[in-house]
């Protein structure tokens, strides 16, 4: 897997902030470099998206993992990030019950804290990564989007 996706917004908010249309991320980039990004990471986005398929119990490790309810397929979200001056793709953390790590522990398998029935405990989870597969089938399409781009 290549070192290319990063797992997680801080919030919904700042994923946000960093949407194309902003007019902060306007003035920040050039039209073609907007444009290419931006279409690159909503492949990347939608890849991951479809990757997450609604099933019953766990998903084997090693593959996507399964939807059950459906929040982390609907808050994957790509925006520009100025200090990187390149795309985020990620879900994007959420308040409420569901643990702020489940994304990473998802993608990259792990010992993580969880809420259990007697309190919290530890729990080693496998890996089931989904932004990573989606990054690296769609990283062949960039170089060919950056020439189709530049001609114009």
């Amino acid at each position: 897997m290549s070192n290319g996706p990063i797992v997680g917004f801080r919030s919904v908010r700042d994923a946000k902030n960093g949407f194309f249309d902003r007019a902060a991320v306007i003035g920040a980039m050039d039209a073609t470099a907007r444009k290419v990004l931006s279409k690159f990471g909503a492949f990347v986005r939608r890849s991951a998206q479809l990757s997450i398929r609604t099933r019953k119990g766990h998903s084997p490790p090693g593959s996507s993992p399964h939807g059950h309810v459906g929040l982390l397929r609907k808050f994957i979200f790509f925006s520009w990030d100025n200090d990187r001056r390149s795309v985020v793709v990620g879900p994007a953390k959420l308040n409420g019950r569901a643990s702020s790590d489940a994304p990473k522990a998802l993608e990259y398998g792990g010992w993580f804290n969880r809420r259990g029935r007697n309190g919290p405990r530890v729990a080693n989870y496998p890996a089931r990564p989904f932004m990573g597969p989606a990054f690296d089938a769609n990283l062949p399409k960039l170089p060919k989007m950056w020439a189709g781009a530049l001609r114009k």
